[in-house]
């Protein structure tokens, strides 16, 4: 958190502007002179006067949350000005579905090789051949079909949007669904 005075160069919100930096600056804890580009991302994304309405009206113990999210979704806008950061949440939330099928998938191939490790077979009286293969142990057939289609031990819940947007209209949030274009349900 940076003060700005006479003696210390003005925060980047007010370099940025051009204008003094004044001692009660809503910009200057939030916006150091050092860190120029992440106000120049806010202020290109959202204004400059929105966010100083926003700031005024939040208690001064939220502001720094808010400023970190507008700076993480000015930043992913500027990067991807169509989806922002919602689609760096769709890549991350891609990349867990994938890991978790990987996850599930080897969870079977243990389960698999623990049922073929298991001896199911009794001792073997003398005279007979003790070179017989070993059977598998028996399971439940829905437990054989779950592992054969490749269902693993775990399913986390499926989720249709990954996220519902502000702008939509209808309940689902869904992208491409008409939402936000004012119609009436």
């Amino acid at each position: 958190m940076a003060s700005s005075s006479s003696y210390n160069s003005p925060c980047a919100a007010c370099k940025f502007l051009r204008r003094k930096c004044m001692s009660g600056c809503v910009f200057a804890p939030y916006f150091p002179p050092e860190e120029p580009q992440k106000f120049a991302n806010v202020h290109k994304i959202f204004g400059a006067s929105n966010v100083t309405k926003l700031l005024n009206e939040l208690l001064p113990h939220q502001r720094e949350d808010a400023v970190n999210s507008l700076a993480y979704e000015a930043e992913a806008r500027v990067r991807d000005p169509v989806y922002g950061c919602v689609g760096a949440i769709s890549f991350l939330q891609r990349q867990v579905q994938r890991l978790q099928k990987e996850l599930d998938a080897a969870n079977a191939d243990l389960i698999r090789f623990a049922c073929n490790e298991i001896p199911t077979a009794l001792p073997v009286p003398s005279g007979v051949s003790s070179i017989q293969p070993m059977l598998p142990r028996q399971r439940p057939l829905e437990f054989t079909r779950r592992i054969n289609e490749g269902e693993g031990l775990y399913q986390p819940p499926a989720y249709s949007h990954p996220y519902i947007s502000p702008w939509s209209d209808i309940p689902s949030g869904g992208f491409n669904d008409g939402g936000g274009e004012g119609k009436n349900m």
